[in-house]
Parts: structure tokens; C-alpha cells; sequence
């Protein structure tokens, strides 16, 4: 399940087609505008950016924004920077293949970028309007964070899963950072003081650049497995819950998480 971790990832894998021209492209009209190859082809990679959950690629025509959905990954040059997603087959057929660009030069037979969605959740869209996204998750601030939850009455889980409070959380990541931090995933937003928001916003920093250095939003505390057994949990040795929180799986401390 992709998040902000796995596109910060691909954004980084696809820093190495900058400065390459686009010399042919092809689209999943499902899931693209199908003028996006005759928009980009012969158009230059000027930069690779990212937003929340959202990675664009500009070029000297339009922007290029990736968005991958559930299932989306991508393949840079021959090689993906994340072999197998969590909760996805691990398979890559061709006929998965939503985007494909081949640039100029090239590096080997592959095309330069693939976009592999088997499940076609996600979507490739033309100078994306992002506006309506939050501030970043890797880089918010306690100011931000404290104007995203406040006057919000919904469970602080739900809003920071909501990409126009913050960008980039996704439902490991959110999970994760509210059992570091020791907030209930239940309680409404708009209860926690400043401090909370204060240890909040620190470890919502700290602790997605050690899940990005380890490889994404699968490699945390409450990784997969965990989520699978629900063995006790490490801080307290209480039995870690699982249930519904915001419409999604949530996993948490009862004990140490108020």
C-alpha cells in the first residue's frame, strides 16, 4: 500500500532520467488522459518532485503526476527501488503496465519508467492540481499539525489520514506514529493539547525518516506481521487491539496509547 514513504522512494529512483529527453511514451487510457504521449513526447525532464502521496515529473511541457493508488509501484531503468509491496502478489506482467516512458538516452532494452498497477487503482494525471494538500508528513511542523487538527471533532487517526491535513500519511504510518507518541487512535483530534501535538509533530518527523531509511511504511514497529498476530505490545506487554477507526484497520495500545 503505497504512502508518502514509497513515493519518496520512486521520486528518488527517477532523479536519474533528469535531463533526458521523452522520445516515446505510452498510457493505460483507463487510467490517463489519452493525449498524455503526443503532450510529452520529445519534451525534456527538467525535475522530479513530490507531494504527499503524489510524485511529478516536470518536464519543459507539461507535468507528469503519478499517482499509485493501492497496488501502483514503479520500475526505473530495469530495476525497482521496491520489489513487492505489502499485501500485493509480488507478480510484474506487462499487462499491468499503466505508463510507460522511453527516453533519450536510454539505459538497456527496458523503457526508462514503468508504471506497474495491477489492481489499476491508481491514475496518471496532466499538470495535477495538488493544491488542496496538506503540509508534507516529512517535513511538518507543530504549527501545521496543530492547525490540521484543530476544531476537527473526527478521531485523530481519521484526520491525519485525510491528505488535505497532512500530506503523505497513509494507515501503517498513522498507526505507527500515534503508538510512538502514545495517542489514542479514537480520540477526537481536536482534544490534544499542545504538548501531545508538540510529541506529535517530533515523532511524526523522526520516526518516518528511520521507516524511509529502512525501506517504507512497512518496515515500522507495527509492521504487517504484527498487524497479522497482534502479539503484546513492546512497551508495555499489554495485548496490542485491532479494530475499525476512521474506516480503516487500526492497531493499537490500549494502555500506554490515551
Amino acid at each position: 500500500m503505497p504512502e508518502g514513504l514509497e513515493a519518496e522512494i520512486w521520486r528518488d529512483a527517477l532523479t536519474a532520467i533528469v535531463g533526458r529527453r521523452i522520445a516515446a511514451a505510452w498510457v493505460d487510457e483507463r487510467v490517463a488522459p489519452p493525449d498524455l504521449p503526443d503532450r510529452v513526447r520529445g519534451e525534456r525532464i527538467e525535475a522530479v518532485d513530490r507531494i504527499g502521496k503524489v510524485v511529478v515529473v516536470a518536464t519543459t511541457g507539461p507535468r507528469v503526476g503519478l499517482h499509485f493508488g493501492m497496488t501502483g509501484r514503479l520500475v526505473v531503468d530495469g530495476t525497482a527501488p521496491i520489489e513487492c509491496l505489502a499485501y500485493a502478489s509480488g507478480q510484474d506482467h506487462p499487462d499491468w503496465d499503466r505508463l510507460r516512458l522511453v527516453t533519450d538516452p536510454s539505459v538497456g532494452p527496458a523503457p526508462a519508467v514503468r508504471m506497474n498497477d495491477p489492481r489499476r487503482l491508481g491514475r496518471i494525471t496532466l499538470d495535477p492540481d495538488l493544491s488542496a494538500l496538506g503540509p508534507d508528513a516529512l517535513t511538518v511542523g507543530v504549527h501545521d499539525l496543530r492547525q490540521a487538527l484543530s476544531g476537527r471533532r473526527a478521531p485523530v487517526k481519521a484526520v491525519l489520514l485525510d491528505q488535505g491535513a497532512v500530506a503523505g500519511l497513509g494507515n501503517l504510518c498513522v498507526d505507527e506514529v500515534l503508538w510512538w507518541a502514545g495517542i489514542d487512535p479514537r480520540r477526537p483530534a481536536d482534544t490534544l493539547g499542545d504538548a501531545q501535538v508538540r510529541v506529535l509533530a517530533g515523532v511524526i518527523r523522526r520516526r518516518l525518516s528511520v521507516m524511509l531509511r529502512r525501506g517504507g511504511s512497512t518496515t515500522g514497529e507495527l509492521d504487517p506481521e504484527v498487524r497479522a498476530t497482534r502479539p503484546t505490545c513492546p512497551l508495555d506487554g499489554a495485548q496490542l487491539r485491532r479494530e475499525t477507526v476512521g474506516g480503516r484497520t487500526t492497531v493499537w495500545c490500549p494502555v500506554h496509547q490515551t
